[in-house]
């Protein structure tokens, strides 16, 4: 997969976020990198063969006051690398990609893993065409 092809997929799965929460997502910046640098997953105290398909750095919309100015947008980067070498085809690279966004834009909006983790349940039923 070409590298244009795995930012389309980003693009798209961003798109799939509902509209209402796009518009709440003020100053934060959508980000694609090849992999984590080894100090990042070493600090976030990931050792291989694990890694991180993606990550939030900035403060949630939760956590900030009222009166808080913000200089620098917040962050979401999607690492490419690791997504493609457990993706067995384009599929799982959509499912993959569109499945981090949630997540890391969940961490944005200051949901809970188990929020963000029924939020990723709800999309799937979506994605996998099932009505239940």
């Amino acid at each position: 997969m070409t590298d244009k092809r795995f930012e389309e997929l980003v693009a798209e799965a961003f798109e799939l976020i509902p509209q209402r929460f796009r518009e709440a997502m003020k100053n934060v910046e959508l980000f694609v990198e090849a992999a984590p640098p080894p100090e990042m997953l070493a600090d976030l105290g990931i050792e291989p063969p694990d890694t991180l398909y993606g990550l939030y750095e900035g403060t949630p919309l939760t956590e900030r006051d009222w009166s808080q100015t913000v200089e620098f947008p917040d962050r979401v980067t999607i690492f490419r690398n690791p997504i493609l070498e457990d993706a067995e085809n384009e599929n799982d690279v959509v499912r993959a990609v569109c499945e981090t966004v949630i997540h890391e834009f969940g961490h944005h909006f200051g949901l809970s893993e188990e929020e963000i983790d029924e939020a990723e349940a709800i999309w799937a039923k979506e994605f996998d065409g099932d009505d239940d």
